[in-house]
């Protein structure tokens, strides 16, 4: 986990920072766990643009992940680890006893020919996953389920993690990376460790053809257009245009957007950090 600078012989390179992505083993991904992903460039199935500034980008093949660890008791060896082009996280292959090849979201540190493990009574090891009833207090996980057997949905993007500060009852305490202390059912499964790539946060694209490689195209700002395109269009000059808000009129710069009759806000004791 590691970044480095460039040296600028180019102008697009003057300002670049880069992954040396050292912990990286292959460079060609497992062929029975990779499936086409098409490209849609922001168009649905009659051709409307439904979202726009996107389009164009390396063509990318989908890595199938094992979110839901479910090849419970059976021990796996961890082959490879790689660059998943569809996360910010690195991914590792995983070869079982009985033959069985899956992809799961690497932690930081994990090497290659360690013994992953998943399943209620696996040691909380880095790697294992296990249900929260069985984690130990105090320690950091990842890839944390919501419902049991959905799959992990949280704590997945890189450098991520969660940090188990108690159980009462059926339900386990966690604290978020972004301050949020929120209840999740203790039979709920997750990983051991911090996600990989931590480093991520710390990258500098360098020029504008870095996102065109990513399928952003570029992003027209609201002041920028006429008062039929968006309301903060228009005016003389540099006119700020009245209150930030979006395209459809939502206001920005603070608005609380979430649910309050949401079902699961009961779930969460105390807010994100402002």
């Amino acid at each position: 986990m590691a970044i480095k600078k460039y040296r600028p012989i180019t102008p697009g390179m003057r300002h670049r920072i880069g992954n040396t992505y050292s912990e990286i083993t292959t460079s060609t991904p497992e062929k029975t766990l990779t499936t086409t992903l098409r490209n849609t460039g922001g168009r649905n199935n009659q051709g409307r643009m439904t979202m726009r500034y996107l389009g164009g980008g390396n063509k990318r093949q989908y890595r199938i992940i094992d979110f839901k660890r479910n090849n419970f008791g059976v021990e796996g060896e961890v082959k490879t680890i790689e660059y998943d082009p569809n996360r910010t996280a690195f991914i590792c292959l995983v070869v079982f006893k009985n033959g069985d090849k899956r992809y799961i979201l690497a932690p930081a540190g994990i090497k290659v020919g360690q013994i992953v493990v998943s399943g209620a009574g696996s040691a909380p090891e880095l790697g294992n996953t296990l249900p929260l009833s069985e984690v130990p207090l105090g320690s950091m996980i990842h890839a944390i389920e919501l419902q049991p057997g959905k799959g992990a949905q949280m704590v997945r993007s890189a450098g991520t993690s969660a940090q188990l500060l108690s159980r009462e009852g059926k339900y386990a305490l966690l604290k978020l990376s972004s301050g949020e202390n929120r209840l999740v059912l203790a039979n709920c499964l997750a990983t051991m460790g911090t996600v990989s790539n931590g480093d991520h946060s710390l990258e500098v694209k360098g020029k504008a053809g870095k996102s065109r490689h990513l399928g952003r195209r570029p992003r027209v700002r609201g002041v920028a257009m006429n008062p039929v395109d968006h309301p903060m269009g228009g005016g003389e000059g540099r006119s700020t245009g009245g209150h930030p808000r979006s395209r459809n009129g939502q206001k920005s710069k603070g608005l609380k957007t979430r649910d309050k009759n949401k079902a699961s806000s009961k779930h969460i004791l105390s807010r994100k950090k402002k």
